[in-house]
């Protein structure tokens, strides 16, 4: 795990070390203050020498300078590194999920990506500074302290090496106890993420339903797991300071006890157990500073653990070796296909299917709910793989092609339809980045798209919500109908995409498909009868199998499922089946 994170530093090396470098001036400036505050009082003050006093306090204004300067730089170095640091791991974790298959996202939770790219970060960002800069100081006041401390007075040295193990055993056990709380609290942050996600984006039906009181308690049920979590781990951490200023006041009382009768006896100077107090409280500081870097190491090694999960995590889809690169047409074969979303040959959604579609060709696909109608058009560009047997396009297995020229010739309007934050065009050239006005006004008019917009004060200009929340729901889709259009894909699939607009829109739509893009392989699934009737097969879904492949008069006269939704709907006046 360290190398994985070690690795992350990349380009901000060099201020990764100097900080450590400029942190050692500075705890050596810091030892050598008590040393030359010892000689000002005992050939100094004690013996009235006003020379020494200024030669001396020279020396101890120029050593507190010199620490302030490299206090200032090691800051400065410490802090673009931590921050150049928490930049490249959030950089490339997040390249790291645009790689991810569906089966890759499906593992982690978009709350749970969400909470590793932030919180976590953070923690881990502040605990990579505290160790390149307090933890470096701690340890090297620590022994120069020690070292001091034994030159002085060896005997009074045995405090320190009584008292430093005492408490490090105390650190190690509050270390230990509070570890595993701090990783289930990190883990209820996803859950807490998750709820505030889907309360905020699905906002409208929570107020149309009135379930503001039901939501609040969600989160206030998480909120406070996480409050009950991080009290007790907190009380546990809080334990460090009172044992640290026991410690500290234990040090004291002996030092001054055992000092002052040093002195009586004229084995110690007043001078000599100034820089002693001086020194025992640097060791203090410096044990209590590394304190400090173990709590927050006890919170970040869970965070840290999160982030190199992630980063490790690889897609299981990839390209092989030498992979083709042109799609010749839009010809698709399911060849036995059996698909399982865990893997499991007992537990397949999609089973035995075998689909001949012709380049060309639009297919409509009809299914009740749950019948994997996505699941089956999702694995034509490789969202997912098959469990079993292959699936060809152009006549060739799509694992033998490289992803991105696959994905480039399939385009996909998804069942949950997304607009970007920005401009109708920034919007539509997702589908080709450099498309002309022209080529995307004769998209959006396919699509049905061109008289909306243009009545729009600001046209192919007008800012779109994040979300499209500014649109209506038919709106958004002949936007994302228009987009895909933009890529001029061999391969169109409509993932119940008309559903929202009327049917005589519906049908235009269908018929600039027809005329416009004759040679692109149309697949369209729908819940309206009217949006495949006149495809040139219909495949009719149930569990997971095919129930019926046909034309419309076809399945009317040999498909009973077929039959009794096109009857249902026409006895609804042709409205959608819910």
């Amino acid at each position: 795990m360290i190398k994985k994170l070690a690795k992350q530093i990349k380009e901000y090396k060099r201020d990764a070390i100097l900080s450590p470098i400029f942190v050692a001036l500075e705890s050596i400036m810091e030892v050598i203050i008590p040393f030359l505050m010892a000689y000002l009082i005992d050939d100094g003050i004690n013996k009235g020498n006003v020379n020494e006093i200024y030669k001396i306090g020279a020396l101890l204004v120029i050593s507190a300078l010199a620490s302030l300067v490299f206090g200032i730089l090691s800051g400065k170095f410490s802090a673009r590194a931590s921050s150049g640091f928490a930049k490249n791991l959030r950089k490339n974790m997040y390249y790291n999920v645009q790689d991810f298959s569906f089966s890759n996202i499906d593992k982690f939770s978009t709350a749970s990506i969400i909470t590793r790219h932030t919180t976590d970060v953070t923690n881990v960002q502040m605990a990579f500074q505290m160790l390149i800069r307090i933890a470096v100081k701690s340890p090297l006041l620590l022994v120069f302290s020690l070292i001091m401390v034994l030159t002085i007075n060896a005997k009074l040295a045995l405090i320190f090496l009584v008292m430093v193990p005492f408490l490090g055993i105390g650190l190690y056990l509050i270390a230990t106890k509070a570890h595993p709380i701090f990783e289930e609290t990190f883990r209820t942050y996803d859950e807490l993420n998750n709820a505030v996600q889907e309360n905020v984006r699905g906002i409208r039906v929570v107020k149309s339903y009135v379930t503001e009181k039901k939501e609040i308690n969600k989160f206030n049920s998480i909120s406070q797991k996480i409050f009950n979590n991080f009290s007790k781990a907190e009380k546990i951490v809080a334990l460090n300071s009172p044992l640290m200023q026991f410690t500290v006041d234990v040090v004291i009382i002996l030092i001054s006890l055992i000092g002052g009768m040093l002195i009586i006896n004229q084995n110690l100077t007043t001078g000599e157990l100034t820089s002693l107090i001086s020194y025992a409280m640097q060791i203090l500081m410096s044990l209590m500073m590394l304190s400090m870097v173990l709590v927050m190491i006890m919170i970040s090694r869970a965070s840290a653990e999160r982030i190199v999960e992630l980063l490790d995590e690889e897609s299981n889809l990839k390209n092989k070796e030498n992979p083709i690169e042109e799609v010749k047409n839009g010809d698709i074969s399911f060849k036995n296909v059996s698909f399982s979303y865990v893997g499991d040959k007992d537990r397949t959604c999609l089973k035995d299917i075998n689909i001949e579609i012709k380049s060309g060709e639009t297919v409509g696909i009809i299914g009740g709910t749950g019948s994997s109608k996505t699941t089956l058009v999702q694995l034509i560009p490789r969202l997912y793989d098959v469990t079993e047997e292959s699936i060809e396009v152009g006549g060739i297995d799509v694992r033998d092609y490289d992803l991105r020229a696959l994905r480039n010739q399939v385009a996909m309007v998804l069942q949950k339809n997304v607009l970007f934050s920005g401009t109708i065009k920034e919007n539509l050239r997702w589908g080709k980045e450099n498309a002309t006005d022209e080529e995307m006004i004769k998209a959006c008019k396919q699509a049905q798209a061109d008289e909306f917009i243009n009545s729009f004060p600001d046209g192919y200009d007008t800012y779109i919500e994040q979300g499209g929340t500014n649109v209506s729901g038919g709106q958004k889709q002949r936007l994302c109908i228009a987009r895909a259009l933009l890529k001029k894909p061999k391969i169109l699939i409509l993932d119940d995409s008309t559903s929202a607009v009327d049917t005589k829109t519906d049908s235009l739509i269908r018929k600039a498909f027809k005329e416009e893009i004759p040679n692109t392989t149309k697949i369209i699934i729908a819940q309206r009868i009217s949006s495949v009737e006149d495809a040139d097969k219909i495949i009719v879904l149930d569990n997971g199998m095919i129930n019926g492949i046909g034309t419309h008069e076809e399945l009317m006269n040999t498909n009973e499922i077929y039959k009794d939704v096109y009857t249902s709907q026409m006895k609804g006046g042709n409205t959608d089946e819910e």
